[in-house]
């Protein structure tokens, strides 16, 4: 019995695990695609594409420190690495097709145009974003357990 409990409890996890990750990337995504519909149309051709998109990022920061501390609240994922980065890679995925998939089809890009149109220094910050946003479910745990010590 003990171990059909382990097995249910398992499951459960894997299951939450899943959930956090695909609203995490809701979150993220919703967002990020606010922010593209203002950046876009009012800011790129006042600022150009590079700073347009360096300043959206601080916001964009927020939203996944936010996104990753509500989720993890929300769904009460344990504070092991493991469940933590899972969430984060979930949502990472779907962050990174969801955006390639809108490149390719809506911009009529190739994936090899889309990859070579970036800015080198925004492109830069961009994917250490990226990094951070996989990482942040597990930064805030860290965070928590240094601030209760």
């Amino acid at each position: 019995m003990t171990s059909l409990a382990t097995s249910h409890q398992m499951s459960t996890l894997r299951l939450r695990t899943l959930k956090a990750g695909i609203a995490y990337f809701s979150l993220a995504f919703g967002a990020g695609f606010i922010m593209g519909a203002i950046r876009v149309p009012f800011l790129v051709p006042r600022l150009g594409e590079r700073l347009a998109e360096l300043i959206e990022m601080p916001f964009m920061f927020v939203v996944i420190f936010l996104a990753a501390r509500f989720i993890t609240q929300r769904f009460a994922l344990p504070a092991t690495a493991w469940v933590r980065l899972s969430t984060g890679f979930i949502a990472l995925a779907l962050l990174l097709a969801a955006e390639l998939l809108l490149a390719v089809a809506l911009q009529d890009r190739s994936l090899g145009e889309y990859i070579s149109s970036r800015d080198p220094i925004s492109g830069t910050v961009y994917l250490v974003m990226l990094a951070l946003f996989a990482a942040m479910p597990l930064v805030i745990t860290r965070l928590r357990l240094g601030h209760n010590r």
